[in-house]
This record gives structure tokens, sequence and C-alpha cells, in this order.
């Protein structure tokens, strides 16, 4: 079982920034990818970001360019800094890490992005 911790979220005016961070009760080494999710009312989840412990990243294509995930092993951490907002990025922003061995799937609680115009 992982346990993760998000914060980060908040009320921002469109073009400006947040960061998001996620902290997961499993150490590193037994995690492949660490990414964030994102689902906004009335539509489904999307992938938003993600990193495997390879370094490999991948990113939405509404986000490249604005948005960058990293990662600290030694903390167990990942994080999304988010720039330029937009208001069609407000979401409720979940973190989401995949284990190494099983392949199975864990959720954060979400952290609320509220973006106005």
């Amino acid at each position: 079982q992982v346990q993760l911790v998000e914060s980060g979220g908040g009320l921002v005016q469109a073009g400006g920034s947040l960061r998001l961070s996620c902290t997961a009760s499993r150490s590193s080494s037994s995690i492949n990818i660490m990414g964030w999710y994102r689902q906004a009312p009335g539509k489904q989840r999307e992938l938003v970001a993600t990193m495997a412990n390879t370094g490999t990243t991948r990113y939405a294509d509404s986000v490249k360019g604005r948005f960058t995930i990293s990662r600290d092993n030694a903390k167990n951490t990942v994080s999304l800094q988010m720039n330029s907002l937009k208001p069609e990025d407000t979401a409720v922003y979940y973190c989401r890490v995949d284990a190494v061995i099983t392949g199975r799937a864990y959720w954060g609680q979400g952290t609320q992005v509220t973006v106005s115009s």
C-alpha cells in the first residue's frame, strides 16, 4: 500500500503560477511512474504529466511548454510547476504512482486548482 499526500493547490489568476507537490509513503525505488492527472467538472480524468524512474517524461499537449514535472527520489516526491495558467486548467489535480513490481496504481486524494479569468 502507498499513501500519497498532495499539497499546493489553490486559486490563481490567469497567467499566474502554482506548484503542486506529492509525497509518497513508500521509497521511490519501489515506484516506477509518478505523475499528475486532472479532472474538470463534467469531464473524464486526463493525464497531465508523468515521469518514470528512468527520467522519461510525458506531457499532455495542452500543457507542454507551461508545466514542468520533477521528481526527487530521495524525498519520494513528485512536483508539478504550473506556469502561464489558463482558466481551462481549472480542475482537481490528482497525484498517481505506479508500483514497480505489481504495476498497481495508487491515487492521491486530489487538490483543487482554480484559475480565474
